[in-house]
């Protein structure tokens, strides 16, 4: 099968987004078996050896069948950028363009896939010196009133974030303390770049939140099951990981750090990871149904596989 190509002589990737256990990866394979595709992950937990069971990362067994790229290509103590994830994405499409197939990234990472499509804006370095001095304001105060002091210089920001969320809270304020202007004009001054590839995109849009809700809930409990507390444990015995790395504050993660750290038991160590997905699976969708861009498709329709395909064909742009 030739990859395939638009109208102006771009060759054509296919993303394929939804919330998590939306059935993406279900998806993915079925896809994989019918067209002339590579899949590459676009998922910022993924990326981490070590990290399988919380990431629902595909078994080394599945993966055999179903190939990923991007897949443990970083050990959880080093960090992996949206720039980073660009680069590589876009390396990993030509070289499966070269060989005449066709990219599918698939996952649930908005960011990597905004990254991918329009770059990413210009911004400093972190400071090592500011993020000290905020941390330190945010132990005294806590980082609901930080979320607060950003409400004040950025609101736009502000209004994405959680006030639980200390990582993004600290980035906003400390690009505002370096550069005296919010984080959200910087974003508005994102440099232009002309992707090589036309973008099929697809997004899974369950209709049935409550049926999402369950099916998180339970894959959570079956995560548990299969070992994931004995995976954090792992990693909370080694010496070179704290709270703060990106890698552990992915959702799961950070709330069974938190019981291993002897914040919580262990009943509410689960209840606020199954919560934390479940306002994750939020968030996706909310930027879904923003974003006009995406091709939706119901999940809970019957003929699912045959709709996706049946967009690609066309594949309007």
């Amino acid at each position: 099968m030739p990859v395939l190509k638009d109208d102006v002589d771009k060759p054509i990737a296919i993303c394929l987004m939804g919330p998590t256990a939306s059935g993406k990866t279900a998806l993915a394979a079925t896809l994989y078996e019918q067209l002339n595709v590579e899949l590459i992950s676009v998922d910022s937990a993924q990326v981490y050896r070590e990290m399988n069971i919380g990431t629902a990362k595909p078994t080394a067994e599945e993966l055999l069948q179903l190939p990923h790229r991007l897949i443990d290509i970083r050990d959880p103590a080093n960090a992996y950028s949206a720039a980073q994830f660009r680069d590589d994405a876009l390396l990993a499409m030509q070289e499966i363009n070269t060989v005449g197939k066709t990219p599918l990234l698939v996952g649930g990472t908005m960011l990597y896939f905004r990254a991918l499509e329009y770059g990413l804006a210009p911004l400093p370095d972190a400071d090592a010196g500011i993020r000290q001095q905020l941390d330190a304001e945010a132990a005294e105060i806590g980082w609901p009133a930080m979320h607060a002091r950003l409400r004040q210089v950025d609101p736009v920001t502000a209004e994405r974030l959680q006030p639980t969320d200390p990582q993004r809270i600290q980035r906003a304020l400390e690009v505002y303390e370096l550069t005296g202007e919010p984080l959200s004009v910087l974003q508005q001054r994102q440099e232009e770049v002309e992707l090589p590839f036309q973008l099929v995109k697809l997004a899974l849009m369950p209709s049935d939140r409550a049926a999402l809700h369950a099916r998180i809930e339970q894959r959570f409990q079956v995560m548990m099951q299969q070992g994931f507390l004995e995976e954090v444990q792992k990693l909370f015995q080694r010496n070179d990981l704290h709270s703060d790395f990106p890698s552990i504050r992915s959702v799961g993660y950070r709330q069974l750090w938190q019981y291993l750290k002897g914040e919580w038991d262990l009943p509410l160590a689960v209840e606020k990871g199954t919560t934390a997905t479940r306002q994750l699976a939020k968030r996706q969708l909310t930027w879904i149904r923003n974003d006009d861009s995406w091709q939706k498709i119901d999940t809970n329709i019957k003929n699912l596989h045959d709709e996706a395909l049946k967009v690609i064909k066309n594949h309007p742009i």
